[in-house]
């Protein structure tokens, strides 16, 4: 850090990865002056998920309104602003773009730096958004519709991958099995609503360990275990209890992440486990990570489920830790919808 003014640098985001079109002004990488998200949920229900073209079109129509109302909320003209922050991949191209565009055309005619934020490091760094004391070293991880990954988080920006899915993301599988079992989008939070009605015992579905030693995941042999499952007991014309199935394929699901979660804490000897990315919001993973963290006396952060969720707050958080160590981007920056790095 080079001076007190980096301390207190204010860093514009702009997240627009996905369906959620959002802006945020973040001070000193962790205190939120703004935090905007204009969610698209309602208009992609009717299609049972997100229509890449349909949610590039609204962010072209609310990413004006969103970036002004989060400088409007923080009582701030960007002449204040150190530096924007966009979100440049991964995610869906087409939103992607619009975001980055946006932030770029912005920080040229503002005269600021440009930064380019990985959604998945964005996730990460919502750890930092309501703990001030929360800092590396810890074990992350990392639950989304499209990642699943154990992170070991060295420093601010230093990475080591310990495990990853295979096959697929927990978010993933959660949204294929509400699907199946003809719940409303977004299937992660219908799924978790059923199962508090459900008993979690009622079918044994498989858990993947994979090799003895292995932190990486796979959720594809459970997703087909439900789904088999569901078939099977419709052409016997046995009765299926969409709660219990509900249950007990969360309850499956969230024993592998819980177990290796806490195996990768103890490899790295590690005092704090972190939670980033949508389906940190899962009540039941919550829970179950708070009572296995206590146990192993491992400190745990889990943000509030909107910072869960994609938001803009986390990616500010980015930026910040980027901004102080002086790495920016110039403006042929482009969008990478499968942004490597993790």
């Amino acid at each position: 850090m080079k001076n007190n003014k980096d301390r207190d640098a204010k860093i514009l985001a702009i997240e627009t990865s996905c369906d959620e079109t959002a802006a945020a002004v973040v001070i000193g990488g962790r205190v939120i002056i703004s935090n905007i998200i204009y969610s698209q949920i309602e208009i992609h229900r009717e299609f049972g998920g997100v229509v890449p073209e349909i949610a590039s079109r609204n962010h072209i129509a609310k990413i004006d309104e969103v970036v002004s109302a989060a400088l409007a909320a923080a009582n701030l003209d960007i002449t204040e602003i150190d530096a924007v922050a966009a979100t440049a991949g991964p995610g869906l191209i087409g939103a992607l773009l619009v975001g980055l565009s946006f932030g770029k055309a912005l920080a040229y005619a503002a005269g600021l730096p440009i930064i380019g934020v990985n959604h998945i490091e964005g996730h990460i760094c919502s750890n930092y958004l309501e703990n001030p004391d929360f800092a590396p070293p810890f074990v992350c991880l990392v639950v989304s519709g499209g990642h699943t990954h154990l992170i070991y988080v060295k420093d601010y920006g230093e990475y080591e991958v310990l495990g990853k899915t295979r096959d697929d993301a927990a978010g993933e599988a959660f949204d294929k099995v509400a699907r199946s079992l003809g719940l409303n989008y977004p299937g992660g939070v219908e799924i978790d609503k059923l199962a508090k009605h459900g008993n979690q015992t009622a079918v044994n579905f498989p858990r993947a360990w994979l090799e003895a030693t292995s932190l990486d995941f796979s959720f594809s042999g459970l997703k087909s275990a439900v789904l088999n499952y569901l078939n099977s007991a419709k052409m016997s014309e046995q009765e299926i209890v969409p709660a219990d199935v509900a249950a007990s394929f969360q309850k499956a699901l969230v024993d592998v992440l819980v177990e290796k979660s806490i195996s990768a804490c103890k490899l790295k000897n590690a005092a704090k486990l972190a939670v980033a990315g949508g389906v940190g919001a899962n009540s039941f993973l919550r829970k179950a990570l708070t009572e296995k963290c206590e146990e192993n006396k491992i400190i745990l952060n889990i943000p509030s489920p909107i910072f869960c969720t994609d938001n803009a707050a986390m990616i500010a958080s980015c930026g910040y830790f980027s901004y102080i160590r002086g790495k920016f981007d110039n403006l042929n920056l482009n969008a990478y919808p499968n942004l490597a790095g993790f």
